[in-house]
């Protein structure tokens, strides 16, 4: 939360001249000594008035740039969801709900339960089956302990509750006008029908229990357990997630959906849920979605849930990530203007290939390690990002992904012209807000601008250390810092302190200049001007010279803002390019000096 201090003194009028003024002065030497006084007194209210300022300006600095508050898992934290929904027959409504939450106490003494909650109308509250008296404020249910607990208490907390979500359950109809119910809860919008904690850091395991309208399918996170007919109207589905996932993951769907199965399940089971129009479309529509699921569990790790599907229905954003439930706009399989690029090997338009691709990586990046602050965030989107770029890659090669990764760099470039701010953000109140080029396509490049400096061998190895010692749980930047550290043997500090901590790319202007030496020999003069605002990016760049003789690679290492370098060059080059791969996030400006 953002404090300003409004509480300052002008203490200018507090000033009293002390000086010991002699008593015997003449006329001319006492208005001397008058003038004197006069100015120094002026000069100390103008010195406080400047000091005032600055006070204002740096309070000013302090409120604008204060840091975001965020929940801590301090008191207690949530281990298991177990969740029982009942929908009305138009699903329009919860008609009754409970939600049994195990919990356990991280500090001694704890004697609230303070769950994050919207604004259903509560019916009944017990912990370990006593009734238990509840406290409702804005987005909180506070549940009073009958005593405080010690540390490492376990106890199950039962909330029963109904009514209209206001959020985070989207009850409305599918592009069929069929009435459809699901799950949209990024980034803390879960506690408006699941009372939890909302932080993405509070992973727990979940299991949902829904009754519904027997015309209706049913799909949740984790396995599917059973199927039950409650009445000839109604029937009861039973989904169980093994695994803890973070709560903005938690979902349902219901609705007259249409279930395809492709004939291609070679990772986990996977099937297609989608409004009954789109179902001869689903297959050809989701043609990237098993090949990316075997690329990524063969780069990174195993599939990380029970199965996948996906589903076409109510989201604000183009994909949500929900584990082992991916939802995607209604309108994912539309028509759309025939100059949409369109890929040659899936035969769908490209947007979709890297959408499908880059919500199915989530379910490691984001999903199986889950960021531990909403500064992380660029390890789920930037990740997803930029393997969405890999599946490109692999299966539609090298021009395709260098496509890709001109496109992202144009984005985040047209973003950072307006905003200027680390991909670190821990200012940035409006969560919504973070969903920005700085987390998507900057993140990308700093994983595109590590695998070329380090190699793929150490860069891959370090994406699987990093993943395989915090699968199922949280991560930091500097937790993926140290295992690329370890996986390379190189010291990435100043690289994450620049690309991560601090804002800007390099705005490089390269010249060049050719001169012969009186042994007929050559030199080349390359001077290397970085012009952001930003202080200087040390990495080394790639440079090639182009001459008569064939093209030589080099590198150019900043030691600054200005960077010269001569080599010895028997003939004039043609061209010289700076970072003719692509492989780092920059403007760039290349002359021959005259």
């Amino acid at each position: 939360m953002r404090e300003k201090n409004s509480r300052f003194r002008d203490r200018s009028c507090d000033f009293v001249d002390r000086r010991p003024w002699g008593r015997t002065r003449s006329t001319k030497s006492h208005e001397a000594a008058r003038k004197k006084r006069g100015l120094l007194l002026a000069q100390a209210s103008a010195n406080l008035r400047v000091l005032l300022l600055l006070v204002i300006f740096v309070s000013v600095i302090t409120w604008s740039f204060a840091a975001r508050r965020e929940r801590l898992i301090d008191s207690w934290k949530p281990l298991h969801y177990n969740v029982s929904l009942t929908l009305n027959d138009q699903l329009t409504e919860i008609t009754s709900a409970t939600a049994e939450i195990t919990v356990l106490s991280l500090k001694g003494s704890l004697s609230q339960v303070d769950l994050d909650f919207g604004e259903l109308a509560v019916d009944s509250v017990t912990v370990n089956r006593e009734p238990t008296p509840f406290e409702r404020s804005p987005d909180l249910l506070n549940v009073k302990l009958s005593k405080p607990v010690p540390r490492n208490t376990r106890l199950v907390v039962v909330v029963s509750y109904h009514g209209v979500p206001r959020d985070g359950l989207i009850l409305t109809t599918d592009k069929a006008g069929k009435r459809s119910a699901v799950g949209d809860n990024w980034p803390n919008r879960v506690h408006h029908w699941i009372p939890c904690l909302d932080h993405p850091s509070a992973k727990a395991t979940v299991s949902f229990t829904v009754t519904a309208p027997a015309r209706n399918l049913v799909v949740a996170n984790g396995r599917l357990d059973r199927v039950e007919t409650v009445s000839d109207t109604s029937k009861r589905w039973k989904y169980s997630e093994g695994v803890p996932i973070p709560p903005y993951c938690m979902i349902i769907a219901a609705g007259e959906f249409a279930q395809v199965t492709p004939s291609q399940q070679e990772v986990t089971p996977l099937s297609y849920y989608v409004p009954l129009p789109d179902k001869d479309v689903a297959v050809e529509g989701f043609a990237a979605a098993n090949p990316s699921l075997k690329f990524f569990s063969q780069t990174v790790a195993p599939y990380p849930y029970e199965k996948l599907a996906l589903i076409v229905g109510a989201t604000r954003f183009g994909g949500m990530e929900n584990s082992s439930a991916i939802v995607f706009t209604s309108g994912l399989f539309d028509s759309r203007s025939k100059s949409e690029p369109i890929s040659k090997v899936f035969k769908i338009r490209e947007g979709t290939v890297s959408l499908v691709a880059h919500e199915i990586a989530h379910q490691w990046f984001g999903d199986s390690v889950t960021e531990s602050t909403w500064s992380d965030l660029w390890l789920s989107e930037g990740f997803a990002t930029y393997f969405a770029g890999l599946v490109i890659q692999r299966y539609e090669g090298e021009q395709a992904f260098q496509k890709y990764m001109k496109r992202t760099a144009d984005e985040y470039l047209r973003y950072e012209k307006k905003t200027s701010t680390p991909i670190h953000d821990t200012e940035t109140e409006n969560l919504f807000k973070l969903l920005n080029a700085n987390n998507y396509q900057k993140g990308a490049w700093v994983l595109h601008m590590l695998r070329s400096s380090l190699g793929d061998e150490a860069f891959f190895r370090g994406v699987r250390d990093y993943y395989n010692n915090h699968k199922n749980s949280t991560a930091s930047t500097e937790d993926l810092r140290s295992a690329l550290e370890r996986a390379s043997g190189r010291n990435l500090k100043e690289f994450f302190a620049r690309w991560i901590y601090g804002a800007g790319h390099p705005r490089y202007e390269l010249t060049w200049q050719w001169k012969q030496t009186r042994s007929k020999e050559g030199i080349l003069t390359i001077n290397l001007n970085q012009t952001q605002r930003e202080e200087a990016f040390l990495m080394s760049v790639p440079f090639e010279i182009v001459s008569s003789k064939g093209v030589t690679r080099k590198t150019i290492r900043p030691s600054g803002k200005l960077t010269t370098l001569q080599l010895p060059l028997s003939n004039r080059p043609s061209a010289v390019r700076l970072d003719p791969d692509n492989t780092v996030l920059k403007e760039v400006s290349v002359e021959a000096a005259k």
